[in-house]
């Protein structure tokens, strides 16, 4: 057994290790039993079916992760060039789409454009196969406005219905939720991870795990389909125009706000600029022989993410600390990866540091989840979310301009730390003047 697979299967135990000493709902509804208060007698867990769901979105977009780089190097022969341009489409889409995807979620509800998106990603999942420029082109395009509605209205459903249905008097805690949330994220990425190893071993190509992404896509879409309930943001009796206009703009003038968009803009864009450059960069030192294990490196990464999410939600169950301050260190914690990785390294030490990096992301998803769930209303959330993640994907799409292809790594990791530096400064400065949890 190789470096990377004893690496894997080391993190793999330690999150075993914390996964036996999470926080359950059913302490909490034990809680609730000695207060007095009455209690469901369902046993079933209320979000059970937001977890099943997307636990599947998430493996059908991990599948890609590992071989999204090497197939367009590899099978379809493209230069670094054009595939930078085709990654940079993809973030452009995202960001074109993305406030007209908020506004139309939250007027028209949030689960049938879900259900829309298993249907366009699945379109882009079977263009990315096909060795044709333009398909391919057509397909980033379709991954982008995808990647908006992933990241937008499936939280924006997943608040409102936990508001809703009140599930606070059920054992539920929204952090606990959240972090809950980006724990079945990681384990999604792992065990992708592991099949697209072996996908691409028994098939002998890198475009399996695109075709079985389409179909865990398929299965969402029917779950969705039987299970979740429509929620809405702006009630569609209201008046359409100032009132509402007014409110977007109200919430996005916030300094809180103002510093979370921020904030998610400089990690996020990191975090999406790392998915590009990982491949490159741990190949640039390799020092061991052979072909390196994609597989085993990707699901090492996510559960390093894991592991951290699973710390998360042991730590934060007893609010030691305000969340926009533990954001503070996750964006230092960043900062760290990105001055280290943009220095001289050996192989070992750009994969631990992109652990490291993975640990980060583990914890800022339910972090800044948590802080968006409580500052942003519900009748506008699909849009402030989706107003956020502009400045997001010009950033990278700017960032892969500049680095032109993936040898030039070093310059984009060295503008990410001075950019997370900033980020860092701006959150503790808003969580200072502004009432931020």
């Amino acid at each position: 057994m190789g470096y990377y697979e004893n690496s894997f299967y080391g993190l793999l135990a330690l999150c075993a290790g914390l996964l036996a000493s999470q926080p359950t709902r059913r302490n909490e509804l034990q809680k609730l039993a000695e207060k007095g208060k009455q209690l469901s007698k369902d046993d079933k867990h209320p979000e059970e079916n937001w977890y099943k769901v997307y636990a599947l979105v998430m493996g059908a977009d991990w599948l890609q992760g590992p071989y999204l780089y090497p197939l367009y190097r590899d099978e379809h022969g493209l230069s670094e060039r054009l595939v930078s341009t085709l990654f940079a489409t993809g973030f452009l889409s995202s960001a074109i789409s993305a406030y007209f995807i908020g506004a139309v979620a939250d007027k028209y509800g949030r689960k049938a454009v879900c259900m829309l998106f298993c249907l366009i990603y699945a379109m882009s999942c079977c263009l990315t196969v096909v060795p044709a420029v333009p398909l391919l082109f057509l397909g980033r395009i379709l991954g982008g406005i995808s990647t908006s509605i992933l990241f937008s209205v499936f939280d924006s459903w997943m608040v409102t219905n936990f508001r809703e249905r009140k599930l606070v008097e059920n054992g539920c805690d929204l952090s606990r939720t959240y972090a809950t949330t980006s724990i079945v994220n990681s384990l999604s990425a792992i065990l992708s991870g592991v099949a697209s190893e072996w996908l691409v071993r028994v098939t002998g190509t890198k475009k399996a795990p695109f075709l079985l992404s389409a179909v865990l896509l398929w299965c969402a879409l029917q779950l969705m389909w039987a299970h979740w309930m429509e929620n809405y943001g702006t009630k569609a009796s209201e008046s359409a125009d100032a009132p509402k206009a007014s409110s977007i703009w109200t919430t996005l003038k916030k300094p809180s706000i103002l510093a979370l968009g921020f904030a998610s803009t400089m990690f996020e864009g990191s975090m999406y600029l790392f998915v590009f450059f990982w491949t490159p960069t741990i190949k640039s030192v390799q020092k061991s022989a052979g072909e390196l294990p994609y597989g085993y490196i990707f699901s090492s990464f996510m559960a390093s993410s894991m592991a951290a999410a699973l710390t998360f939600n042991i730590v934060m169950q007893k609010r030691p600390f305000k969340y926009s301050r533990l954001l503070v260190g996750i964006l230092l914690a960043a900062n760290f990866c990105f001055v280290k990785l943009a220095g001289p390294k050996t192989e070992d030490a750009a994969f631990w540091l992109f652990c490291l990096f993975e640990a980060c992301v583990g914890m800022y998803w339910p972090c800044i989840g948590y802080l968006k769930g409580h500052l942003v209303e519900d009748d506008v959330r699909a849009k402030v979310y989706g107003v956020l993640r502009i400045p997001l994907n010009l950033f990278v799409v700017l960032s892969l301009s500049i680095a032109g292809d993936s040898k030039h790594f070093t310059r984009v990791f060295s503008v990410c730390s001075m950019l997370l530096t900033a980020s860092f400064g701006t959150v503790w400065a808003a969580s200072m003047k502004d009432s931020m949890p």
